[in-house]
């Protein structure tokens, strides 16, 4: 059988540092990449472009990650920033016009943290812009290893995850904001004990959205490689 092509929306860095001679690049973080190819999928990063060449990107893969990174700007969900944020209005509009394209073509979409919030707010949901106020939980665990859970995961047993988490597990998580009114478009179907939601699907559309990071732990938790295997080979 072909192996499934997997393009993953890329992120930017204008200044990564001496290590790279202060060059701007255009990258993925490598969970992605090992994991998918672990999967037995082709990972295919799709560099930000303009919203027009979303369509051609789309139509030469099989399927759509959208990633982590920075926080989605609150101008595409009607509100004015209540917090210092870190943007990139660039990244947004492809990503938003990715996601356009990849429901357009009926491609599966596979969305990671920052990747679920934009998701919601493409179908009309909006984000909590902080959740210090709300939860005493440490939804951001730096410094703690990315690669170890910190906190407890519900899910719902009619969900895609239910069959690899069960109705009770442990996630990693590096957030900062998350989904405040969801869309109807999406269902709710895992969350935090605090009432964070921490995943979303449309089961129809071939949807999945998880607040935390698979990418950071897949060579450390057996669950976090199963979503990739799920991704690859079956959403």
């Amino acid at each position: 059988m072909k192996p499934q092509l997997i393009g993953v929306a890329a992120n930017e860095a204008l200044d990564p540092g001496e290590t790279m001679h202060h060059l701007p690049i255009s990258y993925t973080p490598d969970g992605y990449v090992k994991a998918i190819q672990k999967a037995g999928g082709l990972p295919f990063v799709l560099p930000i472009g303009t919203p027009e060449q979303a369509k051609e990107y789309v139509t030469r893969i099989d399927k759509l990650i959208l990633a982590g990174g920075q926080d989605v700007s609150p101008k595409f969900y009607k509100q004015q920033a209540t917090v210092q944020g870190h943007y990139s209005e660039a990244r947004d509009r492809f990503e938003l016009a990715l996601l356009d394209e990849a429901l357009l073509q009926q491609k599966p979409v596979f969305a990671v943290c920052r990747g679920m919030q934009l998701m919601n707010v493409f179908f009309g949901g909006d984000l909590r812009q902080e959740l210090q106020s709300f939860t005493d939980i440490l939804h951001m665990q730096e410094p703690i290893p990315r690669e170890q859970p910190t906190h407890e995961l519900i899910t719902k047993n009619d969900s895609f995850l239910y069959q690899i988490y069960g109705y009770r597990a442990h996630v990693n998580s590096f957030h900062n904001q998350a989904l405040n009114q969801v869309s109807s478009h999406l269902y709710e179907t895992a969350f935090c004990p605090d009432g964070v939601i921490e995943a979303v699907e449309n089961q129809e559309r071939h949807l999945l959205g998880v607040q935390w990071h698979p990418d950071f732990a897949y060579a450390a938790q057996p669950n976090e490689m199963a979503v990739f295997d799920y991704v690859v080979k079956k959403l």
